[in-house]
């Protein structure tokens, strides 16, 4: 009897030596992707026009170089095929190509919807499942999962409509949609990941922006453009007190679940803006690579 027992030790220590090498082959071979998924407006080259080079080279120092930066009109509705339709297209295409089998995605702002569209819905287009199934996570920065009080107030058409258009755009589907009311229409029924519904099929960790410098004399201030830092400093003033000028804290992290809020991690504890969380500002983007 002590035999066998001893025998029986034996093989399951076999196989489970065996797993281990073969796991690790496995990984070796893995071929790992990040995706860079812009917010609202229409990008052509949103490698320079949204994200900036220097913010997408500096994350993936270190981690290969099998990346794409989405362009995509998302200033239609989410189900759009210009809008979520691009993004599978660009997406399935950068998978096919560079043979990816596990991929992370950065997004910002209304990026976080587009992706939440794409993993709550993946029966509304056949591409959709081969991507989702191949997403290790979604880094979800200053994302407007319950919308912002500026977009109801572009379509009020209220002063916000002439100061935001550098950033939110006019009256856009898209605008329409990150209307408070209506992301929570969209967030009961079409949408998951928020609180009551069930959870998204992939992990979507929130980065939150909390506050906005324009101190002239800080030169803090002066990270992706004094001039935004003063133009969101002044929308601030209709939000509530925890916001990064575009988007409240609560809509940041309505969806998913929260990696870090800006000053828990950032260079100094600053916080993010919502045009600094898209930029080489306070470390982000060392944080991020090193999440990758």
């Amino acid at each position: 009897m002590l035999n066998f027992i001893e025998r029986y030790k034996d093989r399951k220590l076999k196989y489970a030596l065996l797993l281990f090498f073969l796991l690790g082959a496995f990984s070796a071979h893995a071929n790992y992707g990040v995706a860079f998924v812009h917010g609202t407006g229409t990008q052509n080259d949103a490698l320079n026009n949204y994200w900036k080079s220097e913010f997408v080279n500096s994350v993936m120092s270190g981690n290969g170089s099998r990346y794409i930066v989405i362009n995509c009109d998302f200033e239609k509705n989410m189900w759009d095929a210009a809008a979520t339709g691009c993004l599978a297209s660009q997406l399935t295409q950068f998978i096919q190509s560079q043979g990816i089998t596990q991929m992370y995605v950065i997004t910002h702002s209304h990026g976080g919807n587009m992706m939440r569209w794409m993993m709550s819905n993946p029966t509304t287009d056949s591409r959709f499942p081969g991507i989702i199934d191949r997403i290790t996570n979604v880094t979800a920065i200053a994302a407007s999962s319950a919308g912002t009080p500026l977009a109801n107030a572009v379509i009020n058409g209220n002063v916000f409509e002439s100061v935001l258009g550098w950033i939110l755009g006019y009256q856009s589907e898209a605008v329409k949609q990150q209307q408070t009311s209506w992301m929570s229409y969209y967030n009961n029924t079409y949408l998951l990941g928020t609180s009551g519904r069930p959870s998204l099929p992939k992990p979507f960790k929130n980065i939150v922006g909390t506050d906005v410098d324009s101190a002239i004399w800080d030169g803090d201030s002066y990270c992706a453009g004094y001039q935004n830092q003063v133009a969101l400093e002044f929308t601030q003033n209709w939000l509530n007190s925890c916001s990064d000028g575009f988007i409240e804290c609560s809509s940041q992290e309505a969806a998913g679940t929260l990696w870090f809020r800006d000053k828990q991690r950032t260079k100094g504890r600053e916080p993010l803006s919502h045009q600094q969380s898209r930029r080489k500002c306070f470390n982000l983007d060392s944080i991020i690579r090193d999440d990758i």
